[in-house]
């Protein structure tokens, strides 16, 4: 049972692998066999990336493109799987937020959220699953979020890419089943990041509702997200598609408690 969540000979490909939650997936990939290449648009992120993986033994590609243009995406593809080989995982990670009243947002800003977090993973998928297509298998992760499901103040672009994402992921898992390709998510709670560092500290108002509001009474670690995304990329979840999975210390459990109460 155990070499069902093995991906000795896989090739990973994580978008916007160069920090927080993608770097920790990438981390859980390679250290379950994985050969990783993570992409970012900006070079200077990505070499710093390639060290800190070394640093941790893992040696990782990378190539720089952007997600939300086509061409690019198609010319990186066709690179990635010439230089290091066939992909057969792909996650999409890369993402952007603004926080910012619906009221008072300008279109363009709510349109380049929509296209990097809802537009990116479709170009994306579309150019690897050709690839997994001839092959007969693939695994394709989309990075979804609460915000899939719940709505919450100054993030309707966020909230809207995300939820068009998960139906992205069940519409896509339609179409390629027959391909024996899974398309799954992961739909992260909220996790100790370097961008969350500033709200997390006691007494922030922030840190205090999280801590109240997850019934595991704290903020995840990255690394909590790895066993989620080697069972998404393996054998063992062959007949799982279409489905997004929260990893949200429960979360989307509970209608939360009532202040103070223990």
């Amino acid at each position: 049972m155990i070499q069902n969540f093995s991906l000795a000979g896989k090739v990973a490909l994580v978008t916007g692998g160069t920090h927080g939650l993608g770097m920790a997936i990438a981390t859980g990939l390679a250290k379950s066999g994985a050969r990783i290449v993570i992409n970012d648009v900006f070079q200077d992120k990505l070499d710093n990336a390639v060290k800190e993986y070394l640093a941790n033994d893992i040696e990782a590609a990378a190539y720089s493109f952007d997600v939300t243009k086509e061409d690019q995406v198609k010319e990186g593809i066709a690179k990635i799987e010439a230089e290091v080989g066939p992909i057969d995982i792909l996650v999409n990670n890369a993402g952007i937020i603004k926080r910012t009243p619906a009221l008072e947002m300008d279109v363009e800003d709510f349109r380049q959220v929509i296209d990097i977090d809802l537009v990116g993973p479709f170009i994306m998928s579309k150019y690897v699953a050709k690839g997994m297509k001839e092959r007969g298998s693939g695994k394709v992760i989309n990075m979804c979020s609460m915000m899939s499901e719940l709505g919450r103040n100054s993030v309707s672009a966020y909230a809207s890419a995300k939820g068009g994402l998960k139906m992205l992921t069940r519409n896509l898992a339609t179409e390629w089943a027959k391909y024996n390709i899974q398309v799954n998510g992961i739909g992260p709670g909220y996790f100790a990041t370097s961008q969350t560092a500033p709200i997390r500290v006691d007494g922030h108002p922030f840190n205090d509702f999280i801590i109240n509001r997850t019934p595991a009474g704290k903020w995840g670690d990255p690394s909590d997200l790895a066993g989620t995304a080697v069972f998404l990329s393996s054998a063992a979840s062959n007949f799982v598609n279409g489905q997004v999975i929260y990893v949200d210390g429960g979360i989307l459990a509970t209608i939360g408690k009532p202040h103070g109460e223990e």
